[in-house]
């Protein structure tokens, strides 16, 4: 059998990367390559709505009993973006682990089911939240780096775009998987795969200069995954449910330097 990981060639072919960073695919880190290559095995389409309906959806898209995580995504329409890349996380763990490169305990798996966990609370409660959900799981977890810097961005790095200054209570963003930079109309444009208003799971490009903040979060450490959490809820990420969060605290919750 082909191993999985060499199949992010047609994940790239699909993906259609754009010249600058297409040339950076081969020398893509491993998990990167992997997190394509489930992008590119997602559903398309199947419309955008954060509501009940779509919380019931996920549910029924993630299972597992024991040691095995089974995620299939065909369930889970409609969608929203928080939804959509924890659906991609649970893909890459679950691929990882059928490829006999990541072994997670029973208690993991019944954890990163997503059960309606309020902001904050357990796995998904993390990356679901407002703010920098996906980066503070991260860094608590030692999963990853987290960074702003657009100039260290691969493809298949996790991605929190702002379109506002706002972080927390008041904020416009946008969970996505990042998967380059082009020119459209000599207009400098972000490239993405997320489920999107209005049609849902997708690519979508929009000009950088729409976008006020950016934080990446790149999986680097999946084993990771099986680390306890310093508390079932975290109180930062909670807060911002009804307060707002400035840069500064922001980074510092999740180890930016």
């Amino acid at each position: 059998m082909v191993s999985r990981f060499l199949c992010f060639l047609f994940a790239g072919l699909l993906l259609s990367m754009t010249p600058a960073r297409a040339e950076d695919n081969n020398s893509l880190p491993p998990v990167n390559r992997l997190i394509l290559e489930e992008v590119s095995l997602m559903p398309l389409n199947g419309g955008y709505a954060p509501s009940a309906a779509a919380n019931h959806a996920l549910q029924k898209a993630v299972a597992g009993s024991g040691e095995m995580l089974r995620v299939d995504a065909s369930h889970a329409v409609p969608s929203y973006c928080s939804g959509a890349t924890y659906l991609v996380f649970l893909k890459t763990l679950a691929a990882l682990q059928a490829a006999q490169q990541l072994v997670l305990t029973p208690a993991t798996v019944s954890q990163l089911k997503p059960n309606g966990q309020p902001d904050g609370t357990g796995i998904w409660g993390r990356w679901n939240a407002n703010g920098p959900g996906t980066a503070r799981l991260f860094y608590e977890l030692g999963l990853g780096p987290n960074f702003t810097d657009l100039r260290m961005a691969r493809p298949g790095d996790f991605l929190k775009i702002f379109w506002s200054n706002d972080i927390g209570a008041s904020e416009h963003g946008h969970s996505v998987v990042f998967l380059g930079t082009e020119t459209k109309a000599g207009v400098e444009c972000l490239r993405f795969w997320s489920s999107n208003i209005p049609n849902g799971y997708g690519v979508k490009s929009v000009p950088l200069s729409r976008i006020h903040r950016m934080l990446f979060s790149r999986l680097g450490h999946p084993e990771n995954i099986n680390l306890p959490l310093t508390s079932r809820s975290d109180s930062y990420l909670s807060s911002l449910e009804r307060r707002s969060s400035t840069l500064v605290e922001m980074e510092r919750q999740c180890g930016v330097r």
